[in-house]
């Protein structure tokens, strides 16, 4: 049984839900998303709450049926305020920046490597560049959180000196580089 599929989903001021067979619809001032609805899962909405409940009991609708209620949380929270990340770029000469190449916005990042890697940024994505700080933010937290995890993979942060690029607050646990060991 699925704790988190139990609790209703409480649909803010400003926010539209439409609910359409397998399709539901979230809109508000920010922008608007869609979520497919599985076979099995049942989304219905009651004044100012959208209740999702499953069918059938087995384990796979179990598994959906809480998936599918965050999922339309994050987008009913996405809609109306929108979401985050922000990444630290830690390293002697590490730069970022924006390009605007045939309507196209491209993130240019020099970390260390003999050549620029450059990155496009998605349509529903919007960043700012700020020193060594990259904030990624938008209204679908899925893809906000794939895109911030691509640019984090192009250097994740080493062990030893701690460069590359993190989270925003992630800590890097150090290690101990190599002993010099005295002949004598």
């Amino acid at each position: 049984m699925s704790r988190i599929g139990k609790k209703p989903i409480q649909i803010l001021e400003n926010v539209e839900v439409k609910i359409d067979d397998r399709k539901v619809t979230v809109k508000g001032p920010k922008g608007e998303l869609f979520q497919e609805i599985p076979e099995g899962i049942l989304v219905i909405k009651e004044n100012d709450k959208i209740i999702v409940s499953s069918e059938k009991k087995s384990k796979k609708n179990s598994a959906l049926w809480g998936l599918i209620r965050v999922l339309l949380q994050n987008q009913v929270i996405g809609v109306s305020s929108g979401f985050e990340k922000k990444l630290e770029m830690r390293g002697i000469g590490y730069r970022a920046s924006l390009l605007n190449d045939k309507n196209e916005n491209i993130l240019k990042l020099e970390v260390g490597f003999s050549h620029p890697v450059e990155v496009k940024i998605p349509l529903q994505i919007s960043l700012v560049v700020e020193k060594n700080i990259i904030n990624i933010s938008g209204i679908d937290k899925q893809k906000i959180g794939e895109f911030a995890a691509k640019i984090r993979k192009i250097r994740p942060p080493e062990p030893y000196k701690g460069k590359g690029i993190r989270y925003l607050g992630e800590f890097v646990r150090k290690k101990a580089g190599k002993k010099v060991a005295s002949t004598g």
